[in-house]
């Protein structure tokens, strides 16, 4: 699969649709810092499922939308087009029958990312496994960003093991090992909830089970409370009927005692009336005199009061003079301190005034004018100074850069000498050491013999593991009867501890039932209760409400017809059964309906079904067993239960017993497969060593015929490079003696400095004496301003002092001529309350001679009211009476609609047919209500000992061993495919260690050839550390550049960390080759020589593995050695564009000689987009 094409359109600073060729070889794509490069990597990576947006530069993934310049606005979205070459079919199979396949990512804000391949909406997930499958991707080593070669150094080796992961292109293998994983752990949780589930629901079924039985009885008591009910509701109802009678009756006479009651009462209403009438003329009299001396009393209140508010005026009205005087006073001083301040504000003005003269403006304005002269003279000299500077500066600077350059040349010289002398001495070992033996022959006999020796060891393996899966097989179904016998024993212990309780409740009872003296033969529970039914709860205690008497043990002589089995053959226990028993017969369903007319009285026929035909022509089907036959059939089950629960304790015994050999022989197995896994992991390093060491000698011969070509190649660079060192020295010789003298240049700039420092301080003389100047100037200017704010202050003052002392002198005027109103008031009142203190005295009289004739009136009107009152009061109590009477009636009448009603609600029925649904004879003697109020409390109470009986259980039971069945099923097909998501994640495992080893010694090979190539000799070698798993060890890097000791990464030089990382990238490449290789800025610590060897490498690389390299760079010689160039430039700020050159075609015009301007159209320099 190749990558043909990238298109942008909105992302980041490319706002405008851009493509980006990503032809075969090398592309190089320049331009300054900041213009948008590493936009194009970043772009690349988005689309090939990047979900980190730090990993983008930004704060958000909505970031990589273009956010607009002062001449564009932002965009809503942006769209990334990656378009691919799958002539070879290397895609995922959904996308492999197509040749081209295009991949898109967009996003929109506040929509979030899309992607789409071949027009198909696809997951992220898809997208990335496309390209791990391809050996890429978004996080691939192949993507090298700016600072990812720091990010190897500094990584840990446990980090560093997804290098050799992606070498042994095994990332999208660790990708589904993980989705396995995730599903395992599913799976295993749902197991685990779904057998927690079954276990809740089998216990839920066991107890609708036990409920379904009490759901039996508690219709059989529900049976006898409906009869008790029904005779306590119909006595209850009659005595309401009786209490209505009596009522009635009383009723009667209190009516005829009220008519005689009122009579007497009008009598004594005729006598009150006569009495009252004389009373209103009288209180008449009475009311006049009184409310004439409440005129005059209140006549003599008022003026009291008149008198008061006089004396009060006149106090306040003083008062009020008083303080008048007092604030006229006030203002008269206000007045004068105001005046006085005014003359004095005037005077200070004036002086001020006379103070100013002609001269300070002048004084002013001429020193302004010496400043400015003084400012220019100042920047005369500094222009001067500076320009003296700076030429003496630019002297020196060159000086220095050529002593610099001499300097240097020298420390290189005495380098390269030095480097020239070691690679000679190297190369003289090495024509050494090639002349050794290198016994490759002993090292590759000695591998086969171990290879044959692994393959011992993977057979014993899988043979082991193949045993172990076998035993875990058998402890699995093992493990399903220890379980059902496990279930069958606690259903059973449940069944039996249930039928305890049930009979342990029926004990509870006052009295013990008959049926609990009774024994049936298996099979004739039924039979016995259809023939006796509820009869058989009575109890043999004569106090017992229902019992069997002792008659019942005596035989009738009357004999059932022939051939007709006696019931009692099956019945043993109780003798006070005989009798009913021995007129019982036991048939076949289909003989009864035969033999029912020749019954005799009493007698009755039975199936062991439960049907019944009684002599008097009664039958019935066989239904619902009653309550006694279910009862004896729990018994008899009680018995049969013992035996079945000591077989299952037998059977569960056995089955433990059989888990237990299985858990021992998954023991042994698996101790039996630890140990086979032990010898072929052996076996396996073993082969790899002896790899290793055959890799080794092989790549050591070969290791020092290419460090003898290296040296070779360095001595003739070293003697270049002391050639050009020789012109250097010149050239910088020639050029420090055309300097020529620097005292001329030092003198002018004293000269200057002396000059600018005197005309610095004229001005700074000048610029004082003008600030003083205008300093006094406006302090003066300040101060005339304040005193005339102060003067308008005061002459407010001073009118608002004026206008009160009117406005006061006003107040006390209108206060004095009132108090003079007031003088007089007191004098008048005295003698009008004299006058009036007679006339109340002959009021007074007047009022007590019209009271005492009201008082003798009245007395004679109580007289009356007391005999009215006794005859209303007798009246009233007759009438009570009544009232009561018709209430009792009324409550009476009530209670016997509510115990209609009673009646009704409970039993659906008339009161008058409660009679007939209780089955008493009403020829008998009715019991006492409270008895039968007993009874149903104690039936209810029985039915209440029950619990909450559920009627439905038979049914939900029913349903609920469906809902079992079906988890059950479910539970097995979850453990199959838990077995088989193990089973696969065990062989992803074995799978991933096998290749990721198998590229271990590829990419150790290739990295070692590949570091003694950049570094022109030196030794370097990848080792696994940290674990014996291959997936879990880490990558350590051991480097040995020429001339120095073996160390690891981080302790090298920052160009030698840059070589090291990428030889181990390269050495990936070469391993498993990836489609693209993007460099990022990689050449930046590299010196010249370096980036030589650099490109050359990436060359080779491109030529081996047909990989396309996209190299970002700002380096020359990196840019030379391109097949083609891609220019980023921001002519607009803010916004990217891309320019082409295609170089190869360059040269080819070069090389024929064609002239440059002719064919300048031909260079193919184009803009994209």
């Amino acid at each position: 699969m190749k990558f043909d094409r990238l298109r942008l359109t909105g992302f980041k600073s490319f706002v405008d649709p851009v493509d980006l060729d990503i032809l075969p070889g090398m592309t190089g794509v320049v331009g300054p810092n900041g213009c948008g490069k590493s936009n194009l990597l970043e772009a690349l990576r988005w689309v090939m499922g990047e979900t980190s947006y730090k990993s983008m530069r930004g704060s958000g993934m909505e970031d990589v939308i273009f956010s607009g310049t002062n001449a564009r606005p932002a965009r809503n979205h942006a769209e990334v087009v990656l378009m691919l070459d799958n002539a070879a079919r290397q895609a995922t199979a959904e996308f492999n029958d197509s040749d081209n396949i295009e991949v898109v990512r967009r996003i929109e804000r506040d929509a979030g990312s899309a992607y789409r391949i071949n027009g198909r909406d696809v997951r992220a997930r898809d997208v990335q496994l496309m390209f791990a499958d391809a050996s890429t991707g978004s996080r691939s080593n192949s993507l090298v960003k700016q600072g990812q070669i720091g990010e190897i150094i500094n990584a840990k080796p446990e980090a560093r093991r997804r290098i050799l992961e992606e070498a042994a292109g095994i990332t999208g293998l660790h990708s589904r090992r993980h989705e396995a994983e995730l599903r395992l752990n599913s799976a295993e949780r749902n197991l685990e909830k779904l057998e927690e589930t079954i276990t809740n629901l089998e216990t839920q079924l066991r107890q609708l089970k036990r409920q379904a039985r009490q759901a039996s009885r508690y219709k059989n008591i529900s049976g006898q409370i409906r009869e008790v009910e029904a005779l306590s509701l119909h006595l209850r109802w009659q005595q309401a009927v009786n209490a209505v009678a009596a009522c009635e009756s009383e009723l009667v006479d209190a009516r005829k005692a009220v008519s005689e009651a009122g009579l007497a009462s009008a009598q004594a209403s005729t006598a009150q009336s006569e009495a009252q009438a004389s009373l209103p003329e009288l209180r008449d009299s009475e009311a006049a005199a009184a409310a004439a001396l409440r005129r005059l009393t209140l006549e003599q209140e008022s003026l009291d009061g008149e008198a008061k508010r006089a004396e009060e005026m006149i106090a306040r009205l003083k008062s009020q003079i008083e303080t008048v005087l007092q604030d006229v006073k006030r203002e008269t001083q206000t007045l004068a301190d105001a005046e006085a301040q005014l003359t004095r504000l005037a005077e200070e003005e004036a002086e001020i005034r006379a103070s100013i003269s002609d001269d300070e403006q002048a004084a002013e304005a001429e020193a302004a004018a010496e400043l400015e002269s003084a400012m220019a003279a100042l920047s005369a000299s500094e222009a001067a100074y500076d320009a003296a500077n700076r030429a003496a500066a630019e002297y020196q600077a060159r000086k220095q850069a050529l002593d610099n350059t001499l300097a240097q040349n020298a420390q290189r010289r005495e380098k390269l000498l030095a480097e020239q002398k070691q690679a000679e001495n190297s190369r003289s070992d090495v024509e050494h050491a090639i002349s050794a033996d290198f016994d490759v022959a002993a090292r590759r006999s000695e591998l086969q013999e171990l290879e044959s020796q692994n393959n011992a060891a993977a057979q014993a393996l899988s043979a082991a593991e193949k045993a172990y899966r076998e035993a875990r097989e058998a402890q699995s179904a093992a493990a399903e009867p220890a379980r059902e016998a496990r279930a069958a024993l606690e259903r059973l212990v449940g069944e039996r501890e249930a039928l305890a309780r049930l009979f342990a409740q029926h004990d509870e009872t006052d009295y013990a039932a008959l049926v609990d003296d009774v024994t049936v033969t298996h099979g004739y529970e039924t039979a016995l209760g259809a023939a006796l039914g509820d009869d058989l709860e009575a109890s043999s205690d004569m106090d017992a409400p229902a019992a069997w008497a002792k008659l019942g043990a005596e035989a009738l002589a009357q004999n059932l017809p022939n051939g007709v089995e006696n019931l009692a053959a099956y019945v043993a226990g109780s003798p006070l059964l005989t009798r009913a028993l021995s007129q019982v017969g036991l048939v076949a369903r289909h003989e009864g309906a035969k033999l029912q007319s020749a019954l005799l009285p009493g007698q009755k026929l039975v199936s062991p079904e439960g049907d019944l035909w009684r002599w008097d022509g009664y039958s019935h089907k066989a239904e619902a067993p009653t309550g006694a036959a279910k009862r004896l059939a729990q018994r008899a089950r009680l018995e049969d239960l013992q035996d079945e629960i000591s077989a299952a304790e037998t059977a569960l015994t056995a089955a433990l017993q059989a888990q237990e050999d299985a858990r021992s022989a998954v023991e042994t197995a698996s101790a039996a497969q630890d140990n086979a896994r032990e010898e072929a992991r052996h076996a396996q390093s073993a082969v790899a060593e002896a790899q290793k060491s055959m890799a080794e000698a092989e790549s050591a011969m070969a290791a020092q015929n290419e460090k003898l070509k290296a040296l070779d190649g360095s001595l003739k660079r070293i003697a270049a490079d002391l050639d050009e060192l020789s012109d250097s020295d010149k050239t910088a010789n020639g050029d420090l003696q055309h300097l020529g003298g620097q005292e001329e240049l030092v003198q002018a700039v004293e000269a200057t400095r002396g000059t600018m420092e005197s005309a610095r301080l004229t001005h700074g003389e000048k610029r004082g004496a003008l600030d003083g100047l205008k300093s006094r100037r406006e302090a003066r200017d300040a101060r005339i301003q304040r005193l005339a704010d102060d003067g308008q202050q005061w002459s407010e003052r001073k009118q608002a002092a004026g206008n009160h002392i009117e406005a006061l002198a006003e107040r006390q005027a209108a206060s004095e001529e009132e108090l003079s109103g007031y003088q007089h008031v007191p004098d008048n009142l005295a003698e009008r309350r004299a006058k009036l203190a007679d006339l109340l005295v002959e009021a007074e009289a007047t009022r007590q001679k019209a009271a005492d004739a009201l008082a003798q009136a009245e007395t004679k009107l109580g007289d009356a009211d007391v005999r009215v009152r006794e005859t209303q009061a007798a009246t009233a109590e007759a009438r009570e009476t009544q009232v009561r009477l018709e209430a009792t009636l009324e409550a009476n009448q009530q209670r016997l609609q509510e115990n209609a009603q009673r009646v009704r609600e409970a039993l659906q029925i008339e009161p008058e047919q409660a009679l007939a649904v209780s089955g008493h004879d009403p020829e008998k003697p009715f019991p006492e209500a409270e008895a039968m109020e007993s009874k149903l409390e104690k039936l209810r109470r029985e039915r209440e000992n029950l619990g909450g009986v559920n009627l439905r259980a038979g049914d939900e039971a029913d349903e609920l061993q469906e809902q079992i069945d079906t988890m059950t099923a479910e539970h097995e097909e979850l453990s199959a495919a838990i077995n088989k998501l193990r089973h696969g994640i065990g062989q992803l495992n074995r799978e991933g260690r096998q290749r990721l080893l198998a590229a271990f010694e590829t990419v150790n090979g290739h990295f070692k050839r590949l570091f003694t190539q950049l570094f022109g000799g030196g030794s370097a070698e990848l080792t696994l550390t940290e674990s014996d798993d291959p997936l879990q060890a880490g990558l350590e890097i051991l480097a040995h550049p020429p001339g120095k000791k073996p160390q690891v990464m981080s302790l090298l030089s920052g160009g030698e960390q840059a070589l090291t990382a990428t030889a181990l990238i390269f050495a990936v490449f070469l391993t498993n080759p990836s489609p693209i290789c993007v460099l990022d800025e990689v050449d930046a610590p590299l010196d010249d020589a370096n980036v030589e060897r650099f490109c050359n490498l990436v060359k080779e690389i491109a030529d081996e593995t047909g990989t396309r390299f996209l190299v970002i760079t700002h380096h020359a010689l990196t840019m030379a050695r391109m097949d083609r160039l891609f220019g980023v430039t921001m002519q607009e700020r803010g916004v990217s564009q891309l320019l082409s050159v295609d170089l190869t075609t360059a040269e080819q015009f070069a090389e024929s000689g064609h002239d440059k301007n002719a064919d300048k159209d031909n260079l193919e320099i184009k803009s994209i987009g």
